[in-house]
């Protein structure tokens, strides 16, 4: 299992499980694959993906980590 993060632009917000995912959140991702998980849910509307978490002094609403069921 791999985890990486990811981020969204200044124009993607999207609302999925009762959760608003926008530029000020990160997304923790924890898989064989995050990003084909990222692109599962989001489609090509996010921003930056990373191999360690980012800067948190951009993202004030902290990370979500995106639980797979």
């Amino acid at each position: 299992m791999i985890t990486q993060w990811f981020t969204f632009g200044q124009c993607h917000a999207h609302a999925h499980a009762g959760v608003t995912f926008d530029k000020d959140l990160v997304v923790e991702i924890t898989a064989e694959d995050p990003r084909s998980v990222m692109f599962g849910l989001f489609g090509n509307k996010w921003g930056m993906q990373y191999d360690s978490k980012p800067d948190m002094r951009h993202y004030p609403r902290g990370i979500y980590k995106l639980k797979l069921d």
